[in-house]
């Protein structure tokens, strides 16, 4: 059986898979300092699988910088990277290598395995990832690299499963992190998110895009932490309409906040189909992308003039528009389905390390 691990601060999801069927799954918060390893059992014995049947271990890591681009066993010189990239997420890789940490204090000898959510966009072109920063400034990572790539790969494989995969492929993972991709023939050109998860698209709690100088003038107000905590924890949804929650803000009818996330999802949109040079189906994921119907509307009509359907919920009376000749651009709603993802990739891996 195979152990994925999507480690927090202080938190700790995990699920278990004997081959591709998920058995078990369990999540514990709260934990304390250094405690992670215990909890990380707890869960594993009350979801009833022996640590001893654990074939090996895969972890979700947020961020592997330009280098760490696909799936692969964790190795010193594979942690050296990933902790080489804290800077780079350092609310994100510092949890996941105590995660790391935890698997191998509670089960030393087991083979880990690191699936990255940047690795879905290395294929993206260097003119799109590239900032236009003095060169010493691009040696020390200054540029694009995206994330929610693990949800993105997902989709693809769900979506290639059913029959041919659409050309030009415009997805959005819309939770409190929310970002579009731009995926050309199965491979991703361009993204929203960009050094850090903060670029893109209105979140949750994160601001989105911003003038730099803007970002300037609240580290000159109020210090370079209390800026970031600002951006990434008190902005978004949150800061416009109260709640990060979209239920809270349709009960509450916060329509300007609402509006808000629509309207700049239509922008950016627009930015991804320009670097497709086209549109062939729009696809759904995540927790907002999966429920919230009013908001796949309200994006959709933005998006009318490039032909969407104008009925963005087909495929909910299983009426999927993915292969109707007679439409132009196609709609689906897919699962989000990172852990299934996570679990094949290190299969894969296995399989070949094991040729």
């Amino acid at each position: 059986m195979l152990l994925v691990v999507n480690s927090g601060s202080s938190s700790l999801k995990l699920a278990v898979f004997d081959g591709t069927v998920e058995v078990a799954r369990a999540s514990v918060t709260e934990i304390g300092p250094d405690g992670h390893a215990a909890a990380l059992g707890s869960a594993l014995a009350k979801a009833g699988v022996p640590i001893a049947r654990l074939r090996a271990a895969a972890h979700r890591v947020v961020h592997g910088g330009a280098l760490l681009t696909e799936t692969c066993r964790v190795t010193p010189g594979v942690l050296a990277g990933i902790a080489a990239c804290v800077p780079l997420a350092p609310l994100h890789n510092p949890a996941n290598l105590v995660g790391i940490e935890a698997v191998a204090a509670l089960a030393p000898g087991l083979a880990q395995y690191a699936c990255f959510d940047t690795a879905f966009h290395a294929t993206n072109p260097e003119v799109a990832v590239t900032y236009a920063l003095p060169l010493a400034e691009r040696q020390r990572g200054l540029r694009r690299y995206g994330f929610h790539g693990i949800s993105y790969a997902a989709l693809v494989r769900v979506l290639a499963a059913e029959g041919p995969l659409p050309g030009r492929l415009l997805a959005c993972h819309l939770g409190n992190g929310a970002s579009l991709c731009a995926i050309l023939n199965g491979r991703s050109v361009a993204t929203t998110m960009g050094y850090s998860p903060l670029d893109g698209l209105t979140m949750g709690t994160r601001s989105g895009s911003i003038d730099g100088n803007a970002v300037l003038r609240l580290a000159e107000v109020h210090g370079v932490a209390r800026a970031a905590e600002i951006l990434n924890r008190e902005s978004g949804l949150l800061a416009l309409g109260g709640s990060n929650d979209l239920r809270m803000l349709h009960a509450n009818e916060a329509s300007f906040a609402l509006q808000h996330f629509a309207y700049w999802a239509v922008r950016h949109a627009g930015s991804m189909v320009a670097a497709m040079g086209g549109l062939d189906a729009v696809v759904f994921t995540g927790g907002i992308g999966e429920n919230d119907a009013w908001m796949r509307k309200e994006i959709l009509s933005g998006l009318a003039f490039m032909g969407v359907s104008s009925d963005p919920d087909a495929n909910a009376r299983n009426e999927s528009t993915l292969h109707d000749p007679t439409s132009r651009v196609a709609i689906r709603i897919v699962p989000a389905d990172e852990e299934r993802q996570i679990a094949l990739e290190t299969q894969a891996v296995i399989a070949r390390e094991g040729a």
